[in-house]
């Protein structure tokens, strides 16, 4: 017996996708949803139906402003000149989360069956690689850079182009704990303000 949240989930997709056919969001969703319910078949068909369709997917991009200068971040691009310290907060970041207990969504997926996050992606890859695709999300890098440059009290404040996906979400909550920040992030559905290990969205966006 089918599950009832992907059967109704099924039904909004198509309707969206009928109103939307050419918007990219519409088909991740759909994906993200058969995913999330280990329907691999299904999300396979989504991607090919994108891929013959000519529908691509917008890139991550977040953005922050420091000393008047704008630095903007893209899922997985290490173009940024101070590349290397990024990489080394970004490493300490890591091992803090871990430490605090995090399972990344990959690993979540069984547990949680109803989150909608990014296994549909990562199903098949092995672990680390998982983490580490996960750790390139542009936000992080973002959120990596400004823990670099600046110190406690300053308040993070960062601008991304696309919905923050659930495990940086939880990650985020994580970080504002470990380092004692308040980390702002505008997405492209609402704002997020994490304060010790807590978001203002009470986690529904």
């Amino acid at each position: 017996m089918r599950n009832k949240i992907l059967d109704i989930g099924e039904i909004v997709a198509q309707r969206v996708l009928e109103l939307e056919p050419h918007n990219a969001e519409n088909y991740i969703l759909l994906s993200n949803l058969y995913a999330s319910h280990s329907e691999w078949e299904m999300m396979s068909q989504v991607r090919k139906e994108m891929k013959d369709r000519g529908i691509k997917v917008v890139p991550g991009c977040s953005s922050i402003e420091l000393d008047g200068l704008v630095h903007e971040f893209m899922k997985g691009d290490w173009s940024h000149l101070e590349a290397n310290e990024i990489r080394e907060i970004l490493r300490d970041m890591s091992k803090r989360v871990h430490a605090s207990g995090h399972r990344d969504m990959s690993k979540r997926v069984h547990a949680v069956r109803h989150e909608l996050g990014i296994s549909d992606v990562l199903h098949n890859m092995v672990d680390e690689e998982k983490e580490n695709a996960l750790c390139e999300h542009s936000e992080r890098l973002a959120i990596a850079y400004a823990l670099w440059k600046t110190k406690e009290p300053t308040v993070i404040r960062i601008v991304k182009n696309l919905r923050v996906c659930g495990d940086c979400h939880e990650v985020t909550k994580i970080i504002s704990t470990e380092y004692r920040r308040e980390i702002i992030v505008r997405d492209r559905v609402r704002f997020h303000k994490f304060v010790d290990g807590s978001c203002s969205c009470e986690d529904f966006w």
